[in-house]
């Protein structure tokens, strides 16, 4: 029978190499969760759940350049959005500004000189770009009434008008359709800003009834064809 002393020494040497084996796998975990976050910040999936909760559908997620927006009382509270009942359609009333530029006007807004409450989830530009300005269980302020329970998408367009270039109608029809399937709305609940408040927003679809349905028929026959 082994001594006890002896015993004592082998559980003792036991613990002290179990120890530093804990230590570095602990490590191993730790430098593995940095890296996978790393990984997805960059490609904007940290920040916004929904590109891990695909819904179904064919339809590969959209490009997007995603910029969020610094967290601030004026542009981003930051407040959670729990469910998403809808989406709602904007024009910037800026014509002829990029994508770019109006994400900067929302950045902008932080410092709290102008008072003014405004962002959006999305910004699709003239070219068909798409900036993400906001995460998906955000709310923004975009839509009044409506912040706490849709997304927002923001389009720019060239002229007074308020009309739409070709590459931003089609991102807009793609992406409205993509946040549909994903987040299972229907796209019956697809509204205007004029719906909730009777604004002239979006301009042209506003005073061209023809051209919404068409707008709503486009993204239906995406989601079919999907």
């Amino acid at each position: 029978m082994m001594p006890g002393s002896e015993r004592n020494n082998m559980k003792k040497s036991r613990k002290k190499k179990i120890i530093p084996a804990v230590i570095i796998l602990a490590v191993l975990v730790l430098v593995l969760a940095v890296i996978i976050f790393a990984v997805q910040r960059k490609r904007g999936i940290s920040d916004d759940f929904s590109w891990d909760s695909y819904r179904g559908g064919e339809l590969e997620r959209p490009e997007l350049d995603v910029q969020l927006l610094t967290p601030n009382e004026y542009s981003r509270p930051q407040i959670a959005l729990n469910q998403i009942n809808g989406i709602v359609i904007h024009y910037t009333a800026n014509p002829g500004a990029s994508a770019q530029d109006n994400r900067n006007y929302f950045e902008n807004l932080q410092n709290g000189s102008s008072g003014t409450h405004a962002s959006s989830h999305f910004i699709v530009g003239l070219d068909g770009e798409i900036i993400q300005c906001i995460p998906s269980t955000e709310i923004s302020y975009a839509s009044n009434d409506r912040n706490t329970d849709t997304l927002a998408i923001e389009c720019c367009h060239p002229d007074e008008t308020g009309e739409f270039t070709d590459e931003t109608y089609d991102s807009l029809v793609y992406l409205t359709a993509w946040l549909c399937l994903n987040f299972d709305v229907d796209p019956d609940q697809v509204i205007r800003h004029y719906d909730i408040t009777g604004k002239d927003c979006p301009k042209y679809f506003v005073e061209h009834e023809d051209a919404w349905e068409r707008f709503i028929a486009d993204v239906k026959s995406t989601i079919e064809g999907a």
